[in-house]
Order: C-alpha cells, then structure tokens, then sequence
C-alpha cells in the first residue's frame, strides 16, 4: 500500500475510474480529488438553479469511486442513480445521489461542509473538495468567434444546428471571478503527486485551471504532474484532436511548458468493429503523435501503457482503473 499525498483534477467517469482505482493502492486518507462547480446541465443544473447548491453531480461520482466497501458501492451506485421517475414534481427525474447532496449541502450551509458531510454519512476517507465555492458559468468561444454558454450547452454542442466539427473551441473562460477553495491550494501545496484525471478537456480538466490561484500553486508545488491523456476524442470538443494537441491546451492553460512531469498513454489497440462504432457516433481513437508530443513538452516523459478495456455490455471504452492507478503509483 502507497502513502503518498496524491491530489487529482477531473470530473464525469474518467475521475471515477481513477479514483476507484487509487483507493485500492494508495492510503485513501490521503487522497484528495478536486470538482469543479460549474456544472449547468441535468440534474445537477437544476438543482444548482433551483436551490442556490453546489452542483453535486461530480462529487457524487467521486463518493461513489471511493467507497471502499465493494458490496456498499454496489448498492449505492444504484441507489444513487435512480432517477426517481415515479415521482411528480420537482424531484421527478433527479438523480437520488444528487438530491441527497443538495439537502446536505441545504442543510450544512458555509463553505464546503455538505461535501464533507456526505463523506462522513458514507464512511469516505478520502477528500472531496470544491475547486472553487462560488457561482460559476462557463463559456466557451470557438475559432469563428461564437460564444457557447454553460457547461451544458459546450458538453453538448454537437448537437446544435450550427455545429461545424472545423470551428474548434478557441478559449474558455468563467463569466465572473472563480475564488480558489483555500483547501485546495493547501492540498496541492502539501501534494506528493497531483494528477489530471482523464476527462472532457474543456468542461472537466482546463477550467480548473481558470480558477484564481490554482495555476500558479501548481507551478510552484514540489509535487510530481501526471497529465492522463483521453482514450478517445469527443464530438463537439476535441474533434479531431491528436495527443500533442490535448498537451497543447493544458501547457497554455497551465503556463508552463516544462511543468508537466509525465503525461500517460494508452497504447492498447482496439479492434475494426468497435472503432468503427465510434467513429460513427463522431469519437475517433486518439492519435499519438509522440515526436510533436515531445516538443510540446519537452520535460515530461512519457509512459506508454496497455491502460483500456471495453465493457461489451455498455458498448464504452474506459480506462482500466487498476492497471491507471498502478502506472502512476509506481513512477517516481
């Protein structure tokens, strides 16, 4: 078992499948995974409008990932995803795991105490912190110039009628101030290795780095920087995408090309059949270009692993979480 003061950005499933596999090697005590708060969409957008919570989509993902209990996940996961259909009005089509997270949030009001309330309900030792505790919208502004609103709308732009996979998203930006949490900057000051979880590059990864102080905290940590690269690309995102451009984004955004330590592949192959699955429902395997990788950051090293499986039954592609959590563990 590792001991070591690991932090993690991400959000949606590809923190999930990090962290479930993080707890299983490392003292969970001391795992520290980081949200974000801008969430607009679903369940978690309703409730965030409705009453005035933390979006709690994200931290309901990380409490379910670091269940320690196999058979207590199980359980909760269905629990937590029902979207409790039967009901009628305002709780009617709400995830369960969502609401319970907005009525601890309700009832513990002040900075983040209903997160670490729901860690304390479910016996989570890990940490789950808010990157930032205010009101944030995010926007997006494509190279043609359109502003995309909310987290929601650019998570779904594709399926708007003026969609064009050839407009990329230039930049993104909070409409108003993003206050770092003081705890995370203390977690990532105190971090023996932080983490960027595989994940959407626009809506989970980079707008952590939007918010005030995080960057420049990153920058100055001792701390060890693995940046996950995606397994796929994402329709409306990173069309197109090949792995020298996600590395690209992040050193922009992070302001310093010599920053990241070591940026982690999936070189497994997937078959014909699933690929071309993907590639009609608009993802495409990404690409490694390791030469422009190399020049993109020229510190970092980079560890090609066999880090993917297919669920047949769901028909997705994720990374494996033990074989990811073990890859990253076991670097210096």
């Amino acid at each position: 078992m590792f001991r070591k003061k690991i932090v993690t950005f991400g959000g949606g499933t590809g923190h999930f499948y990090l962290l479930d596999g993080l707890k299983h090697y490392n003292n969970p005590s001391l795992i520290t995974a980081i949200v974000g708060s801008w969430d607009s969409g679903g369940s978690s957008g309703r409730l965030r409008s409705e009453l005035g919570v933390l979006p709690p989509g994200d931290i309901r993902r990380c409490i379910l990932a670091l269940m320690e209990d196999s058979n207590q996940q199980r359980v909760a996961q269905r629990l937590f995803n029902d979207r409790l259909d039967d009901l009628e009005g305002m709780l009617k089509g709400h995830s369960f795991g969502n609401f319970i997270g907005a009525r601890l949030d309700h009832m513990f009001r002040g900075q983040d105490r209903g997160t670490d309330a729901q860690r304390a309900l479910f016996r989570i030792r890990a940490k789950i912190i808010p990157a930032c505790l205010t009101d944030l919208k995010l926007i997006a502004v494509t190279e043609k110039g359109i502003n995309i609103e909310g987290e929601a709308d650019i998570d779904h732009r594709c399926k708007r009628p003026d969609f064009d996979p050839d407009d990329k998203i230039a930049r993104i930006y909070f409409q108003t101030r993003a206050d770092a949490n003081p705890r995370v900057l203390d977690a990532i000051k105190h971090a023996d290795k932080i983490i960027f979880s595989p994940g959407d590059l626009f809506t989970s990864i980079l707008p952590h780095l939007l918010v005030d102080g995080v960057k420049e905290a990153l920058c100055a940590s001792k701390a060890r920087i693995y940046f996950i690269l995606n397994i796929m690309t994402k329709p409306g995102e990173t069309d197109g995408f090949t792995a020298s451009n996600f590395l690209e984004k992040i050193v922009f955004y992070l302001g310093d090309k010599n920053r990241l330590d070591y940026v982690i592949v999936n070189n497994m192959r997937i078959n014909s059949e699933i690929s071309s699955i993907y590639r009609a429902e608009g993802q495409e395997l990404v690409r490694f270009d390791e030469e422009r990788c190399r020049s993109v950051v020229p510190k970092a090293k980079i560890v090609k692993a066999k880090l993917m499986k297919y669920l047949a039954k769901e028909h997705l592609l994720r990374h494996d979480s033990e074989r990811l959590a073990n890859t990253v563990l076991n670097l210096k």
